[in-house]
């Protein structure tokens, strides 16, 4: 008991000595988690799209070659970026692109760590989901695909009007999943000088070397942030759910109006004393019809 006093005591103490820096380190996580998730989505939307154009042994050779070529570009890139630490590919990127290029693509100042902890997270997400989009357009049922084309809806078209809004659904779920882990894995960027929440901690551990009271208060925020976006995602769930309660119509008001428009002077079609059809029953009845005219 005396040891969880002291921790609350040590912990109370680092946050009314360090709050500003936390609350910055929180800031600058929810920043970079943001924009890039929205950029991954793109990212995986562009490549999803492109990873699924249909076509067919009797289209030109050079579509044929392009879009084969399209889906090997797309599939390196993805098993690339899935398949390595994301801490790696910050390395990889930050230091390797000025080593390759002799220093003249390099990522300087604050300016070049923020774009480069940017680039990173946008294209580790852009990969895993463009594996989510490619699956939610393979869910919607084929049937919306031909029934677009049997109106004469393009494929552009109908992966805009039709295709992505049923597919976007369906992926809501796993975009929320990106979000949450990016917030988490925004931690890594302190590898290349990225002051997030985690780079906060160790920077803070670096003066007073209370270890475990700074990564409890660590523990919390992450832990608050992400039930924060757990929290949202199930509201923009719901709501593009709709609602739950539907009233059915039992009639059609189209159908029960067809043909019974009513003239002030004429009456309807239906009507007995609808005056054009009355006259012209009685003039069949006078000069008479023969049974094919009738």
């Amino acid at each position: 008991m005396d040891k969880f006093s002291k921790l609350i005591s040590d912990i109370s103490r680092l946050w009314a000595a360090y709050m500003p820096a936390y609350l910055t380190g929180i800031r600058n996580t929810l920043i970079v988690a943001v924009a890039a998730t929205l950029a991954g989505c793109v990212i995986g939307f562009i490549c999803g799209v492109l990873n699924t154009i249909p076509h067919a042994k009797t289209d030109n050779p050079v579509k044929r070659f392009f879009l084969a070529l399209i889906r090997v570009v797309v599939r390196v890139y993805v098993e690339v970026f899935r398949g390595t630490p994301m801490v790696l590919q910050a390395v990889f990127i930050y230091y390797g692109l000025p080593y390759f290029t002799d220093g003249s693509i390099a990522f300087r100042g604050n300016g070049g760590i923020w774009l480069a902890s940017l680039l990173v997270v946008s294209i580790n997400t852009g990969a895993y989901m463009a594996e989510s989009v490619r699956g939610g357009i393979i869910s919607v049922d084929p049937g919306q695909t031909e029934g677009a084309k049997a109106i004469g809806m393009t494929h552009v078209q109908t992966m805009i009007h039709v295709i992505l809004p049923q597919a976007l659904r369906n992926i809501i779920p796993q975009i929320g999943n990106n979000f949450i882990i990016n917030i988490k894995d925004t931690s890594v960027m302190f590898v290349i000088g990225f002051v997030e929440f985690f780079a906060t901690h160790r920077n803070i551990v670096g003066v007073n070397l209370m270890y475990f009271p700074s990564a409890a208060i660590e523990m919390v925020g992450y832990l608050c942030l992400t039930l924060a976006a757990s929290f949202l995602l199930r509201w923009l769930e719901k709501r593009l759910d709709g609602s739950d309660n539907y009233e059915l119509v039992s009639d059609d008001q189209l159908v029960m109006a067809a043909g019974t428009y009513a003239h002030p002077d004429r009456g309807t079609p239906f009507d007995e004393h609808h005056k054009p059809s009355r006259d012209e029953v009685i003039q069949e009845v006078k000069i008479g019809k023969n049974r094919g005219e009738r």
